[in-house]
């Protein structure tokens, strides 16, 4: 799928699982009507709330001189009550 490059796993991310909210990466130039469609149709669920903010690259030494990494997009997609997202579900499930 074009547009969402992974999920994320933290102490928030997790945390927010129970609330059924998702948190994923996505990529820095797509919209956030872009993201509820591609949630929409790819996982079958309705999106009633979406949460973006853009993290900043990192910095990255190249020999002498001093580079950035690209900046990403990260979304947190709260959906309806009865909706879930099985692959991440089932994964939090199988580690205690």
């Amino acid at each position: 799928m074009d547009g969402i490059k992974y999920a994320v796993f933290t102490d928030k991310s997790i945390r927010l699982l129970s609330k059924n909210q998702y948190t994923s990466n996505v990529e820095s130039g797509l919209t956030r009507t872009e993201i509820k469609h591609w949630g929409e149709l790819f996982f079958g669920v309705k999106v009633i709330a979406m949460n973006s903010h853009r993290l900043p690259g990192k910095g990255r030494r190249m020999g002498p001189s001093m580079g950035q990494t690209m900046h990403y997009r990260r979304m947190i997609i709260t959906l309806q009550p009865g909706y879930s997202i099985p692959p991440l579900r089932k994964n939090l499930n199988q580690n205690p």
